[in-house]
């Protein structure tokens, strides 16, 4: 059990469950992690031992599970005061923060060594960087630092797809490459859609995002900025031979319908119509990413994409 006084949790005990380790894993944001890592190696040249790639994809997702141990052992006196993030274990008592560190190393090792014996050290050393990226450059500095934390930050939730490509190959490539831009570039409008809704959350907890630190109005302009980079880029795939023209068609034409929901989130600013054009914004990219990658994923397995890998 816990209890708060001032921006101090107490502790009197635990009572954790396999459920609340769960949830320090981030298991929604493993799952995304995954599906990108898996359109990296299944774009691989050659074929790749189904052992080898299910057991890097299981240690991919539990090196991501680990960062997101981690990021609650760094974020919890900010969950604490935030109603999105209140119940996260840690907040809730559920588990202290000496065992949520203590689970996240062991996990980071844990993730990191196997992969290097499972497929290669290149891909144990990129996971390595992510974690690291994500926990001590984002976490515990950028976030806390600046308004752009989540455009560098984001890069930690770009690495899956290069990451999982070097597994199979031991190396990068364009096409990985592209893949990771692809991710950079969508987190921005993405998260900055949800921030539009969450602004005095994040006010409250004293952490600088875009919409309480710039303001709502210069938002709205780098989440069009933003998407207005994104939607070319998300076609490149397709021009290199990475992808299929079927894939070619799905980014113009899942591309126009994210342009179009960042355009109404930058026309309108006040009122109800703004909080749904966010909303609309922040659910429609979700889906945007998944049909980009879903693509990729259905291309490759099938083998019916061919070229600059």
């Amino acid at each position: 059990m816990s209890y708060v006084t001032g921006a101090h949790i107490e502790w009197t005990g635990s009572e954790a469950t396999p459920g609340d380790y769960l949830a320090l894993l981030k298991p929604r944001v493993m799952s995304l992690v995954v599906f990108t890592a898996l359109a990296g190696l299944l774009m691989a040249p050659g074929p790749v031992n189904p052992l080898v790639g299910f057991m890097s994809l299981v240690l991919i997702a539990v090196g991501a599970g680990a960062s997101g141990a981690l990021n609650m052992w760094v974020d919890s006196d900010i969950d604490a005061v935030m109603t999105r993030t209140m119940n996260r274990p840690i907040p809730a008592g559920k588990i202290s923060r000496a065992q949520a560190l203590a689970f996240g190393l062991t996990l980071s090792v844990f993730s990191v060594a196997l992969l290097g014996i499972v497929a290669n050290l290149a891909a144990a050393a990129l996971l390595a960087f992510t974690i690291f990226f994500y926990v001590v450059i984002y976490s515990m500095w950028l976030k806390r630092l600046t308004p752009q934390n989540i455009v560098i930050g984001g890069a930690a939730g770009a690495f899956p797809p290069m990451v999982g490509y070097v597994a199979a190959s031991g190396h990068v490539s364009l096409a990985s490459f592209v893949l990771f831009a692809i991710i950079f570039l969508w987190t921005p409008p993405h998260f900055w859609a949800l921030a539009l809704l969450k602004s005095e959350d994040y006010a409250k907890a004293g952490i600088p995002m875009m919409p309480n630190a710039k303001g709502a109005d210069r938002t709205r302009l780098e989440i069009l900025l933003y998407t207005l980079l994104l939607v070319p880029v998300a076609i490149v795939p397709w021009l290199i031979g990475a992808a299929s023209v079927t894939y070619g068609v799905i980014a113009i034409l899942a591309g126009a319908l994210m342009l179009i929901a960042a355009l109404r989130v930058y026309k309108l600013r006040q009122g109800a119509e703004a909080d749904l054009a966010a909303k609309q914004l922040f659910a429609f990219s979700i889906l945007y990413l998944s049909l980009l990658f879903a693509e990729f994923i259905a291309e490759h397995g099938l083998g019916l994409a061919s070229g600059l890998l």
